[in-house]
């Protein structure tokens, strides 16, 4: 069983009326994950979306490489990066410059992306994103061996590639893949790579554990991670309205998204669990085991600041979850 890594996750959207500009709230997140990696943070993920009014993180590679300047401890990975809008070979080399910037702390979560208004604005048929995202695994697979390698697919031609500088992991950063149906989560088995599901639990997850069975392989062996947010309070009825306030703001989007898409909707399960934890620190180091039990989660991170709030109204919270909460998760865990 791999060991547990908790952390933190930003989208860096910026409501009309939060009363900062972008620049500040660059500067506060900065800030606060220079503190969070010196209190026991063990991840820092970024979700990336394109031509959003609020200013959701179009481009988390050079806000990684700032945070990777000024930390020394957190790995920096992705939940998600969308494949069909990044060239593999040139995010192939951004991987490299940062895994060297930061000495080793970078992986990558891959998704091929469902927003209709994405494709449109980077003049992209959806229906490439199936062998955009497929193509694109392939050659960043071939990219991280350090080889020189050519490529003749559907989607890119590719003729005597070397990614230099070197990564400083062996095996360059690792690779997750993201899925909510079943097509998804048997290419993250085909692929060998880490795991991030989404949606219905008999769509993504049980599917992948079972194609990853069949192989002749444990799902231990790799790493599954969620964006699952924990507020720790010892006053629910006072700190959670704000919160929830603002989860109801972010959700908003995703909700317009699947609508656009026709993707999430009529389907009834079981969900692999993504609501929020509230309590205090029994309540959230309970439902942690349990939820880490029950899917074999290796990765959790929260949504660190969700839109509109201020860093300093998440700070308590924070605090007692990587000073509290996640040494006793992974004492018991143990």
């Amino acid at each position: 069983m791999h060991e547990l890594r908790m952390g933190v996750s930003y989208d860096f959207r910026n409501p009309p009326d939060s009363g900062q500009t972008d620049a500040r709230l660059y500067s506060e997140i900065l800030e606060q994950v220079k503190w969070l990696d010196s209190i026991g943070a063990d991840l820092v993920w970024f979700t990336e979306h394109h031509f959003v009014a609020d200013g959701y993180l179009p481009s988390w590679v050079p806000v990684a490489g700032a945070m990777a300047s000024a930390t020394r401890h957190v790995r920096f990975g992705t939940d998600i990066c969308l494949a069909p809008f990044n060239h593999p070979v040139r995010l192939a080399e951004d991987l490299a410059v940062l895994d060297n910037i930061s000495d080793g702390r970078v992986e990558l979560g891959l998704g091929m992306g469902y927003a209709p208004h994405e494709f449109r604005g980077f003049g992209i048929p959806v229906a490439r994103r199936v062998s955009l995202m497929n193509e694109s695994i392939e050659i960043l697979q071939r990219c991280f061996t350090g080889e020189r390698f050519s490529y003749n697919g559907k989607r890119f031609q590719l003729s005597d590639v070397k990614i230099t500088p070197g990564y400083v992991q062996p095996a360059g950063p690792p690779l997750w893949v993201a899925a909510m149906s079943e097509a998804g989560a048997l290419r993250a088995a085909h692929y060998g790579t880490n795991f991030l599901p989404q949606g219905l639990k008999q769509r993504s997850f049980d599917p992948w554990v079972d194609a990853v069975s069949a192989q002749g392989r444990s799902p231990t062996e790799h790493r599954v991670g969620i964006i699952r947010s924990i507020l720790v309070t010892d006053d629910k009825e006072r700190d959670w309205a704000m919160v929830r306030a603002a989860e109801r703001y972010r959700m908003q989007l995703y909700q317009r998204f699947f609508e656009e898409s026709g993707e999430g909707f009529g389907e009834h399960g079981e969900p692999v669990p993504q609501t929020w934890i509230v309590g205090d620190a029994d309540h959230c180091v309970a439902e942690l085991l349990a939820f880490i039990q029950t899917f074999g989660i290796t990765d959790i991170v929260s949504m660190a600041l969700p839109p509109g709030l201020r860093s300093e109204q998440m700070a308590d919270s924070l605090e007692k979850l990587f000073t509290v909460v996640v040494p006793r998760v992974k004492a018991a865990l143990a």
